[in-house]
């Protein structure tokens, strides 16, 4: 039976919110005409981005372990709501025995370039070092702006830790702070590049921003690909 499987866990929360996305986008009026979906949900990763910046132990082998079991189950497509796994993208599409759709393609891919002055990224530090969202705005030449590093980037990173913790108040207030240097620096629109933030971005304020949630991208392209195959499909007969 074809099927998505997602292998996530980094964090718990952030799967159930991509799956909940997922659900909430597939056109479906009965239980039978929803998407198969695998989910590896495996907490006990090691921090991507930690790893990415030589803080801590390789997530690689747990990430394709992971792989492994989506193999194992015939996953018919692999998608990893985890934006600082990506910079293990090719290694994992390699080990995947289906294509895996990536996280910052798809999210640049939403953006409507007219109108657009600056793009800023919001993200760990470690999927801001590996770069996987400045190729993709390059490579379509829209400019885009980082956070800075004592300001921005402290209260993002102080948002995730307090999403993570189950803090949804203060993750909003320390999201808050970075969206209002985003937008004095000129941002009209913000890539929400980790997994928490769309949850914190609930609780702030955005200074009027036109927010980018990569997650609910990767939902987004993971409904379509299974639609256009059928998979919605597949229990209408049983």
């Amino acid at each position: 039976m074809a099927r998505i499987g997602v292998l996530g866990g980094m964090g718990p929360l952030a799967t159930v919110d991509f799956m909940d996305k997922l659900v909430k986008l597939t056109p479906a009026s009965r239980d039978q005409e929803h998407i198969p979906v695998i989910v590896a949900n495996l907490p006990h990763v090691h921090d991507c981005s930690d790893a990415i910046l030589g803080n801590g132990k390789n997530p690689l082998p747990q990430l394709l372990e992971g792989i492994e079991l989506l193999n194992n189950v015939a996953a018919g497509v692999v998608v990893i709501p985890c934006n600082s796994a990506h910079h293990w993208f090719e290694a994992l599409c390699q080990a995947s025995k289906a294509p895996v759709l990536h996280i910052a393609k798809v999210a640049v891919e939403a953006i409507i370039s007219d109108g657009v002055s600056k793009v800023a990224i919001f993200a760990t530090e470690g999927a801001l070092a590996c770069g996987i969202y400045q190729r993709e705005l390059e490579s379509k030449e829209i400019p885009y702006l980082l956070p800075e590093a004592q300001r921005g980037q402290l209260a993002i990173n102080d948002c995730i830790r307090e999403i993570k913790a189950g803090n949804f108040e203060r993750g909003g207030h320390y999201l808050s702070m970075a969206c209002k240097e985003a937008a004095d620096h000129g941002a009209s629109t913000l890539i929400l590049g980790n997994n928490e933030l769309p949850i914190a971005a609930q609780y702030a304020d955005v200074q009027g921003l036109t927010l980018l949630d990569s997650t609910l991208e990767l939902a987004r392209a993971s409904v379509e690909y299974a639609l256009i195959r059928g998979w919605n499909r597949l229990g209408w007969d049983s």
